[in-house]
């Protein structure tokens, strides 16, 4: 008897329609109707996170709002064999939180209660909706504050933060999100909860917590953060530095790294992202300047003030033509704004673009952002660029108009051939965005099948079934044969015959 696979793929097909369907009513009873989404125009609005180019339509959404259903809902996905993706404000953008076509979206959003603040010991227990931002509010009082801070940290939350070991403007100095997490309460793949880290200062055994963090939801879902918080500085001095070219600026970077200065941050922008910005905010960046960096020290005064006039002096002679400190909170929040806008700025200078993320190594800005430009003059697309300079994290913003022929392509191919570049010169494919959907394909340039064969296995130890968030970080013979893209419409489709469901 011959089986055919046109046959086998239908039986396939119609095993994984019922186990949804039968999730659908077990969750239905276990929550109520209102936490199952099964409506497809409300399924639809999760069919992305923050790399919208990539979209899927969940089976279901599940909207959860406590720990004890995130163990429910992903026990019945175990028992079931559904496929699940945990989401938080959905602001990733790699494409972590991209759904499964046929399994359940799990929405975190709704578990945002801070639990507990203590200041004495320093740290915080919050859960994994709570906005990052909404950590340092309720610290602040007390003369702390939650050190990560990624460009979106006025909606980003906490859990995802944790899922893609999240950075932001101030890791040069403070680290990233693995260096501000103590523990985790985690609901592994089979629905059992458990708790790894510790909150005293060394934890015995394996670092478990170190694999969960960054690891982007493929290991389970995580229900609670113990976090670290930082003590307020005493002060805190910002300036900004307006040169004739990036040259320049990497120039001042290098002197000031160089010459044993640490400051909290250091920040890039070129002229075509000064230019989105100062047309979505009026940030009122040097006039002519072809690159801006924005320089923020803290720390004791004494040493704050000795590394400001340090700053200011590698800076002229770099050949800042324009250098400015901010005098009060008012002009550094305006210095900032600039620079905090750029990701979302760039959508006034270009219908549609990529946020791309890549490290390299700081003394290889220059040559790298040279070989950028001329890859965007092939490619004939233009990028903004926009990073972390201290560290050489580099976020090269590719431009492009979907509408126009073959586009879209051309941007992912120039976007990936810049994060490859980054590899290239001894870097990496990815710096605090993480791997997802976006980048996996490129992981084999950065790491040996020897190497992935390992980071397989510890994800099996996790997750035997594969149903933790599947198809993310690791490359796939149908990822990488079937590269998720900007969506392209089938003959008939445009013609008016049929419809995208």
């Amino acid at each position: 008897m011959t089986t055919h696979p046109t046959t086998e793929a239908s039986s396939a097909a119609a095993q994984r329609t019922s186990a949804v369907d039968a999730l659908i009513r077990r969750l239905t009873v276990l929550l109520g109707d209102k936490a199952v989404i099964t409506d497809e125009a409300r399924r639809r609005t999760y069919e992305c996170d923050g790399l919208a180019a990539y979209a899927v339509v969940p089976a279901v959404v599940v909207l959860t709002t406590s720990a004890d259903q995130v163990r429910e809902v992903v026990s019945a996905c175990h028992d079931l064999g559904v496929p699940f993706v945990a989401r938080g404000s959905g602001t990733g953008l790699s494409g972590g939180a991209l759904p499964v076509a046929d399994g359940a979206l799990v929405v975190l959003s709704q578990l945002r209660d801070i639990l507990h603040v203590d200041p004495l010991a320093q740290r915080a227990v919050v859960q994994p909706g709570v906005i990052n931002l909404d950590v340092t509010a309720a610290a602040k009082p007390s003369g702390y504050y939650y050190a990560p801070d990624p460009s979106s940290q006025q909606i980003c939350s906490i859990g995802g933060n944790v899922a893609e070991n999240s950075g932001g403007a101030h890791c040069l100095k403070y680290g990233f999100t693995t260096n501000h997490v103590l523990a985790v309460d985690l609901v592994a793949p089979d629905g059992q909860p458990t708790t790894l880290g510790t909150v005293a200062p060394d934890a015995p055994g394996y670092d478990l917590l170190g694999t969960v963090v960054g690891s982007e939801g493929t290991l389970g879902i995580v229900t609670e953060v113990t976090v670290r918080l930082t003590r307020s500085p005493e002060a805190v001095k910002t300036v900004l530095a307006g040169f004739r070219s990036t040259d320049d600026a990497g120039t001042a970077t290098s002197a000031i790294i160089g010459a044993g200065v640490v400051p909290a941050a250091i920040e890039m922008m070129d002229q075509l992202a000064i230019e989105a910005a100062e047309e979505a905010v009026q940030c009122g960046y040097p006039e002519g300047a072809r690159a801006v960096l924005v320089i923020e020290l803290d720390g004791p005064a004494a040493e704050v003030d000795a590394q400001l006039a340090d700053v200011i002096g590698h800076c002229e002679q770099a050949g800042a033509f324009e250098i400015r400190q901010a005098q009060d909170d008012t002009e550094r929040a305006l210095i900032w704004r600039g620079r905090k806008s750029a990701f979302a700025a760039v959508g006034r200078i270009s219908p549609d673009y990529i946020v791309q993320d890549g490290v390299i190594p700081r003394t290889a800005l220059t040559e790298v952002l040279h070989r950028i430009d001329e890859l965007a003059d092939e490619a004939g697309i233009r990028v903004a660029n926009v990073f972390h300079a201290g560290d050489g994290n580099l976020h090269p913003l590719v431009l492009y108009d979907a509408s126009r022929s073959d586009e879209a392509e051309r941007a992912e191919r120039l976007a990936t051939a810049i994060v490859e570049l980054c590899v290239e010169v001894g870097g990496s494919i990815t710096g605090e965005h993480g791997v997802g959907t976006d980048k996996a394909c490129s992981m084999p340039k950065m790491f040996s099948e020897a190497d992935l064969a390992v980071m397989a296995r510890v994800r099996a130890a996790f997750d035997p079934q594969g149903i933790a968030n599947p198809g993310k970080v690791f490359p796939t013979p149908r990822l990488c044969g079937e590269r998720p893209g900007p969506y392209k419409p089938h003959p008939l489709e445009l013609a008016g015959v049929v419809e995208r469901l």
